[in-house]
């Protein structure tokens, strides 16, 4: 830390007896010693000569400057702890208002004397002085009573070593070299402020102030919405130093100074010191160590600022009214692109954001001393709260739109399972047709050439395997459907053209085993009639007029009475089970008992491989209704299947016949 050493060279309140140049005023009678005053009496010659009148008239004006601005300095501090001194010489005696000033400036807590007697004066005044010198202040030839019988030469002496060293010592400025002493570290920053303005120049701490130039050019530096340079380039002296005392004062800068104190021929340098350097204390600067912005940056990286908030806040609002839009595609495919791209922006648009926000709240806090200061007017909405505010937003309208996307992905992904199941289940069903046919025209060429057909039970399966393909295509489609799923029509054309192959097919049986030579035409009815009944049960009887015009006329226009009607694959929802035949249906006095067994048993064993097959085939259910819905499909299965143990009783009376 350095001290009051830094201006030992200049200070001129210290007795230097003996030396060769002394300093101004030690010549004066009242600074000789007693045998030199008494050698110019003995001599007969004046007390004063003139050299010593001019030099007694500059160090009484030089006093009175000092005695003015150090007065301002201390009144500057004391106001904190609403204190108030008039008098500098005479306040301070009784050394209350010391101790105090000490106490503000070091934030330490000191004793004190409470008497008035000039013991208790003396004793004060030591505790102070005392207190400096355990903070390594240098004070010479000052004691207490010096302050206490209100010396000014000495009074003054103290307070500006008190000043060196709790306000000027501490200054610290970029590019300052070890061996430089506070006042030329403070030389240089009023260099570094005002470089590059026209006609300022800062060679000391005199003659160059005496102009106000640079006193406003400082303030300019940090404000330079305050101060207008071209004006101050034309102004008199006297009007510049007003101006910048004025604003200065504005700014929250003591007026320690007054024109005339400065607008001299040579003004006093100390207390250009104390006032330059409360400008340096009052005026924003970065902390060592810190990132911040100085003085020349200001306005750049407030630019810089601006449009970081400006390009955030603009790309927030864009994409709130994106994410707030909820016209989601109907398409399988474009959906799961929509959600694939919020996806990416969630993953890698917002972190980028996030980290554009960060560098905003950065630079914000760069910028906060300069917006304290009054050097930036923060306009509305560019605040860092202001843009985290608009960001929350932003997030909420994501969860929105994630809550409501990504059921409708699932649910698009669901109907295209089942879209694909029922694409699969047609091919199954078209090959179950083709074999059928197949195995129909061999019958039928068997029938032309007079040999018994041997393939009615196989072609029976298939068409009962094509069956139950249907029944199951019909709940998928109705699902299809209700989902608006986008090529439900063409499913249902599909399907529709399997119906109406099926019921060809079954039409095309019907008419090639009537003709058959070991069946009647009854018998050859009630083979294929478990099929029939079937069929029928897995379809709508209603007509339904939402069916498309190219669908309606194949099922209207059916001959074979069934009255089948493809509005059932928008209704039917859940399975229609076939009840086991009884042996009673089966009764026909044209049939041996034999032929009614062998016809009973060949029902019940198609009838367990239609429910097998059904059982294999259902599912679980992706939702709750479509859970509940199967559910009650395994209630219907569970009942035919208690049902079916009665035909299976009466099959078993049945064995050994």
């Amino acid at each position: 830390m350095s001290s009051s050493a830094d201006f030992s060279d200049e200070d001129d309140y210290s007795v230097k007896s003996g030396s060769a140049s002394p300093a101004p005023g030690d010549t004066l009678p009242w600074n000789l010693p007693r045998h030199e005053r008494s050698k110019r009496k003995i001599q007969g010659g004046s007390v004063l000569d003139p050299a010593e009148r001019a030099v007694l008239r500059i160090a009484d004006e030089r006093d009175r400057v000092q005695k003015k601005t150090f007065t301002k300095w201390i009144n500057q501090h004391l106001l904190k702890v609403r204190k108030h001194i008039n008098d500098l010489y005479e306040d301070l005696r009784d050394g209350h208002n010391l101790i105090s000033l000490l106490e503000v400036l070091s934030g330490d807590t000191l004793p004190r004397e409470r008497g008035r007697m000039r013991f208790h004066r003396l004793q004060n005044v030591q505790i102070a002085l005392d207190y400096l010198k355990r903070r390594q202040v240098k004070l010479v030839n000052i004691r207490n009573d010096d302050i206490t019988d209100g010396n000014p030469k000495l009074t003054l002496g103290l307070i500006w070593t008190i000043i060196l060293h709790f306000q000027i010592s501490e200054i610290h400025v970029t590019g300052e070299s070890e061996d430089m002493t506070a006042k030329e570290r403070l030389l240089l920053w009023s260099k570094q402020i005002t470089e590059g303005y026209v006609g300022v120049r800062c060679d000391n701490f005199t003659t160059s102030w005496r102009d106000g130039r640079l006193f406003n050019a400082i303030i300019h530096k940090y404000r330079p919405d305050l101060v207008d340079m071209s004006r101050v380039s034309a102004q008199t002296n006297r009007s510049n130093l007003e101006q910048a005392f004025c604003v200065a004062e504005q700014l929250g800068v003591a007026r320690l100074l007054d024109p005339e104190d400065v607008d001299v021929q040579s003004p006093d340098e100390k207390s250009v010191i104390t006032y330059v350097s409360t400008l340096f204390d009052a005026f924003p600067k970065v902390p060592d160590g810190v990132d911040g912005i100085n003085a020349n940056d200001v306005d750049i990286k407030w630019v810089e600022y601006q449009n970081m908030i400006k390009y955030l806040s603009q790309w927030i609002k864009h994409n709130v009214a994106i994410m707030s839009d909820r016209s989601f595609p109907n398409n399988p495919v474009e959906l799961k692109a929509l959600y694939t791209q919020y996806l990416q922006f969630k993953e890698h648009e917002i972190p980028l954001k996030e980290n554009e926000k960060t560098k905003i709240q950065t630079m914000y806090k760069m910028l906060e001393m300069w917006i304290e200061f009054g050097r930036i007017q923060l306009p509305p909405g560019h605040h860092p709260n202001d843009v985290e505010k608009e960001w929350g937003k932003l997030i909420v309208a994501m969860l929105e739109r994630e809550k409501s996307l990504r059921p409708e992905v699932e649910r698009l992904e669901m109907l295209q399972q089942i879209a694909n199941r029922v694409q699969r289940d047609c091919v199954n069903g078209e090959d179950r047709l083709a074999l059928a046919r197949t195995s129909l025209q061999s019958d039928a060429k068997r029938l032309e050439s007079g040999i018994q057909f041997i393939n009615e039970a196989e072609i029976a399966g298939y068409l009962l395997e094509c069956e139950n393909i249907l029944r199951q295509q019909v709940v998928d489609i109705q699902i299809l459907l209700d989902g608006k799923f986008p090529f439900a029509d063409q499913l249902v054309q599909r399907v529709s053209k399997l119906r109406d192959d099926l019921l060809a097919l079954r039409s095309e049986c019907s008419s090639v085993y009537s003709q058959g030579r070991t069946l009647t035409t009854e018998q050859t009815k009630m083979m294929i009639s478990g099929i029939t009944q079937s069929l029928n049960s897995g379809f709508s009887q209603n007509i339904n007029t939402g069916l498309t015009p190219a669908l309606t006329p194949s099922y209207m226009g059916s001959g074979d009475g069934s009255g089948m009607d493809p509005s059932g694959l928008r209704h039917l929802k859940h399975m229609q089970i076939r009840k086991p035949l009884l042996k009673s249906s089966l009764a026909d006095p044209n049939m041996t008992e034999d032929e009614v067994n062998m016809k009973y048993v060949q029902d019940l064993l198609n009838w367990v491989e239609d429910m097998q097959l059904q059982l294999e085939r259902s599912e679980w259910g992706s939702d709750l209704p479509s859970v509940e819905m199967h559910l009650e499909n395994h209630k219907s299965v569970h009942r035919a299947i208690e049902e079916f143990q009665m035909s299976l009783k009466e099959a078993k009376l049945s064995e050994v016949s």
